[in-house]
């Protein structure tokens, strides 16, 4: 098998340790209050940001990068993983990986036997400075074992955070200190899968939805506050690597849960059935979450699977419009699609041609190799996009932060600063498969070696 999934760990035994903040210079000009994950645009408390759309709102953002590049205003050791950052006021949380035993092999056929020690990181977001960490023993057997997958979720005064074993933790998001925690494997004799846990925990309302896996138990809802679970649903032979996703269409809130062998919709009070669609890519790699863009939803994966299907208005149903093809549609893994006034912008899975979709029909618009590989055909060529204003921040698997022009006509690549060396090995190639976070008028970026705090401000 040649694929890959990256992206995108024992409950109560792990330890905290807190700085004094005293020790930590403050800026007056950044709050130190947590938020909710409904925050304002200068916050990123969670994957793909404040709502999941990766929209950044903030303004006074550089319109043109200078000449001498951008100012990097820290850089601050880190180990392995795939999870990108979160980003609150004055703090920034992450996850990464401290190898103790064992070889590193990035070979998507083969589970890496690993010992070492899973993190939380709290650092200060002026200085990179730490500030707490959580850490707890974590053995693991899966393939590109590099580290944890998970964007940490903060949620008011708590983050929460999923390891690629498998291990889910409430943290008090000012100190560490573990608030409940979980352990799949033991708890829901969940197997972990073979590139790991890697589906972000969503908090809605008072519920932290989590896919998990298991006997009837795909999707449970926690309580945010104590860990009771409150509903669980769905049996597949694998519960996938696709995130919760929340959507409101037909006048009604809907939970999709993307496994591999179909997309659901369920009620997110009680886990009840709405509508599920046959949608199973190769390899059981449900992974990219499915977008709505007005009444249309896409999603698509590995093995040119995918489509658009129309939501209905008056209730909680969808009609299909286009399955696609190997001559349309862009069928992602590594990242989640953008949608924007009509069209798809994502990183194909198959040769990593960064493409242009119209939404309605599945034609193929344009591509280009620009923000993703460079130059050259790839399997999995990544690129993560985040629109702000008319504007675009592409975050290339190169290192590189681009700021592009995106539209139905063509790619016009405005400025590119290289901001990390790629130090993940993946088909011959080394990259950096991990979603930046975007807050304070900068951008906060990682790879197994190093987070690194860029300023965008103009």
């Amino acid at each position: 098998m040649r694929w890959l999934l990256p992206l995108v760990c024992l409950a109560g035994c792990g330890t905290s340790v807190s700085v004094p903040s005293a020790s930590v210079a403050q800026s007056p000009a950044v709050p130190t209050t947590f938020v909710a994950a409904s925050a304002p645009a200068k916050d990123w408390p969670q994957w793909m940001g404040p709502q999941r759309n990766d929209v950044w709102d903030e303004t006074g953002i550089v319109e043109k990068f200078p000449e001498s590049g951008l100012p990097v205003v820290w850089r601050t050791k880190i180990g392995g993983g795939y999870a990108g950052p979160a980003v609150v006021g004055d703090r920034v949380y992450v996850m990464d990986y401290q190898r103790k035993e064992g070889a590193l092999q990035n070979d998507p056929g083969t589970r890496n036997e690993l010992k070492g020690t899973e993190r939380v990181l709290c650092l200060s977001a002026n200085d990179g400075s730490l500030l707490w960490k959580h850490e707890y023993e974590c053995p693991y057997a899966i393939s590109y074992a590099n580290g944890p997958r998970c964007t940490p979720t903060v949620h008011g005064d708590k983050v929460y955070t999923l390891g690629a074993e498998g291990n889910l933790f409430c943290l008090e998001a000012a100190t560490g200190k573990v608030v409940w925690s979980k352990e799949f494997k033991v708890d829901y004799q969940a197997p972990t899968p073979i590139w790991g846990f890697t589906s972000h925990p969503l908090v809605d309302g008072n519920k932290l939805f989590c896919l998990v896996g298991g006997p009837g138990s795909t999707v449970v809802a926690f309580d945010k506050d104590s860990g009771k679970e409150l509903w669980k649903a769905l049996s597949a032979p694998d519960a996938g690597y696709c995130p919760p996703t929340m959507i409101t269409a037909g006048g009604t809130k809907q939970l999709l849960i993307w496994h591999p062998e179909s997309l659901n919709s369920l009620n997110p009070e009680n886990g009840d059935v709405y509508w599920s669609e046959p949608l199973a890519p190769q390899y059981g790699m449900s992974v990219a979450a499915p977008v709505k863009s007005g009444d249309y939803l896409y999603a698509s994966s590995i093995g040119d699977i995918g489509g658009v299907w129309k939501l209905d208005q008056t209730k909680p149903a969808v009609q299909e419009v286009w399955i696609g093809d190997n001559k349309t549609a862009v069928y992602v893994c590594n990242s989640t699609v953008h949608v924007d006034k009509g069209v798809v912008f994502g990183s194909d899975c198959r040769g990593g041609q960064f493409r242009a979709v119209d939404l309605e029909t599945g034609k193929r618009l344009w591509e280009t190799f620009k923000p993703t590989t460079g130059d050259r055909r790839a399997s999995h060529g990544t690129a993560f996009v985040v629109k702000n204003g008319e504007k675009f921040f592409l975050f290339s698997e190169t290192g590189d932060l681009i700021l592009a022009n995106l539209n139905r006509e063509a790619y016009e690549e405005i400025s590119r600063f290289h901001v990390l060396k790629p130090t993940s090995e993946a088909f011959g190639r080394e990259v950096v498969w991990s979603h930046p976070a975007f807050a304070n008028r900068s951008v906060y970026a990682r790879n197994d070696e190093e987070i690194v705090c860029v300023s965008l401000a103009k």
